[in-house]
């Protein structure tokens, strides 16, 4: 089984974020940052070279393969910011009616900048997300930092 590549370490979040280019993007993603470190109580951890993550959870698929994924996160991308909700976003339709302009994925939610979305309403869905996680993994699941 191939090990995952997305792993965290130690690079410097800080660091990473002061290379975005764009200044209102560079500043979104701080604000998310220091959001994410408020609702999750963890330290903020680069994974590979673009995601930043909180916390860990160990999971195991029905197939046999396991291994420790972040509770919740995110990556400044080219065209926009992509939020990782491990809950999966779709659960949480009710939030996501009220949450403003994004563009969804399984577990992913993207957002051009903050201005475009009710950032109280991304505060709920990523406590619904964190929730969600500790109810199948159980609090922080194992590994949790």
């Amino acid at each position: 089984m191939a090990e995952l590549k997305t792993k965290p370490n130690d690079a410097s979040v800080v660091e990473f974020l002061g290379t975005i280019e764009n200044e209102k993007k560079r500043n979104d993603c701080f604000e998310i940052m220091n959001r994410m470190q408020e609702v999750t109580g963890d330290e903020p951890k680069m994974w590979g070279t673009s995601i930043i993550g909180y916390g860990t959870y160990h999971y195991k698929y029905a197939s046999g393969r396991e291994g420790d994924w972040m509770r919740i996160g995110f990556s400044p991308r080219k065209q926009n910011i992509t939020l990782y909700l491990m809950a999966g976003v779709e659960r949480n339709d009710e939030i996501l009616s009220r949450i403003g302009k994004y563009k969804n994925g399984k577990s992913c939610l993207y957002i051009n900048k903050l201005s475009d979305i009710d950032t109280e309403m991304l505060r709920e869905l990523m406590v619904a997300s964190l929730e969600h996680v500790e109810r199948i993994y159980g609090e922080g699941g194992p590994g949790h930092c």
